[in-house]
């Protein structure tokens, strides 16, 4: 089945008798069949059906074979790093989810987990970070928030060479832009919070692989933290998955129409989107993926009016997250990365003047018109 068929009927594994996906099973725990005999639903913490159909369907829309859903990006996020040891190196691109930066400086670093941040762009940044302790290697492509291209392909290749497991953030591309796994990256993760949701309305996380000792791990630290997805908001991002072709498409048509718009201001001064000529991943991401996606940010050329730009706004609104109905404009700065030292921030270009947009797929005249009138002011 192609895409959209997937999402729409989920996962045939026999002559369908009812709907998909319209049911959903609130139980914590199961009537035990048999003394002495495992069943496949005792207690939902560790396996739990409405949970399980959409792990089967996202890892499915992955091209994955093992798919684990979890209560939130970073618990998803928090539970693969328990992969790794003390004494154990990541390295991860400089230009990254500020949550990321923040669990494994501040929490995993406790616990003797080092990690290195470089421009991944480069790929000669990443062998050079290898060291006798490197484990992984951890990016996201395009990156948060500037929207830096790297080659998953080449950073691939390099793992297997050193024997590092390649774990890809698709968070913003989501599974119908770009299939990381199909380049042979061991782990992908996303913030179903994001595109997959679509809808601003629940927490959600998921990973997928085709590597069965890495899921085996995966699926261990999600039976023994327990930081996962209920029944109730397992349902409901099975049903927002069965729209996501038709949302990424109106909103990334939204996005590259703005972006004229916002090319032509005077009041803007750069404006990072991987399928932008300025971008110098270009061609890398357009082989890559299939699209730009629905998420771009700019700078303004007075970052005194920062401010009064978002004060400005009347369609649309200014907050974190991404990947819904509504245009979201957030500052990076102080908010998406506000964990980061200062010095870290200005050094990779998360300057106070930077503004990210996650466009929404209202009319895009009238979106045209808000900004319009914000960059006036």
């Amino acid at each position: 089945m192609k895409f959209e068929t997937k999402t729409i009927h989920g996962i045939k594994k026999e002559k369908k008798k009812e709907l998909w996906g319209t049911t959903v099973n609130f139980a914590s725990t199961f009537p035990v069949a048999e003394f002495g005999v495992t069943q496949e639903f005792e207690y939902s913490r560790v396996s739990a059906p409405t949970r399980n159909q959409l792990e089967s369907l996202l890892a499915n829309l992955e091209g994955g074979k093992y798919g684990y859903a979890f209560s939130s990006g970073m618990a998803t996020t928090t539970s693969v790093f328990t992969i790794f040891e003390a004494g154990d190196h990541i390295i991860l691109g400089q230009d990254i989810y500020g949550g990321t930066y923040r669990i494994l400086n501040d929490v995993y670093s406790k616990f003797g987990v080092e990690s290195t941040f470089v421009d991944t762009t480069d790929l000669k940044n990443i062998r050079k970070a290898i060291k006798p302790n490197t484990k992984a290697i951890l990016i996201e492509t395009p990156s948060n928030p500037l929207l830096d291209v790297t080659d998953i392909r080449g950073v691939v290749k390099l793992a297997k060479e050193h024997n590092l497991i390649t774990i890809v953030d698709n968070t913003f591309m989501t599974p119908y832009l770009q299939k990381p796994l199909d380049f042979g990256v061991d782990i992908v993760i996303h913030s179903a919070t994001k595109f997959l949701s679509g809808h601003h309305d629940l927490l959600a996380g998921v990973a997928v692989t085709n590597d069965e000792k890495l899921a085996e791990k995966i699926q261990f630290a999600q039976t023994a933290a327990g930081a996962l997805i209920s029944p109730f908001d397992s349902w409901l991002l099975m049903r927002s998955l069965k729209t996501l072709k038709l949302r990424v498409e109106a909103a990334q048509k939204n996005t590259e129409k703005l972006i004229e718009f916002f090319q032509k201001h005077d009041a803007v001064d750069k404006i990072y989107y991987p399928t932008l000529d300025t971008n110098k991943g270009k061609k890398i991401h357009e082989s890559q993926a299939t699209g730009g996606g629905a998420v771009f940010s700019f700078t303004l050329k007075d970052d005194s009016k920062v401010k009064t730009f978002f004060e400005s706004l009347n369609v649309a609104i200014f907050a974190a997250s991404l990947g819904g109905a509504e245009t979201l404009v957030t500052h990076p700065s102080t908010i998406t990365h506000a964990e980061m030292p200062e010095e870290e921030k200005e050094a990779r270009g998360f300057t106070h003047s930077l503004i990210r947009i996650a466009v929404g797929f209202e009319n895009i005249d009238d979106l045209i018109a808000d900004f319009k009138q914000a960059l006036e002011k």
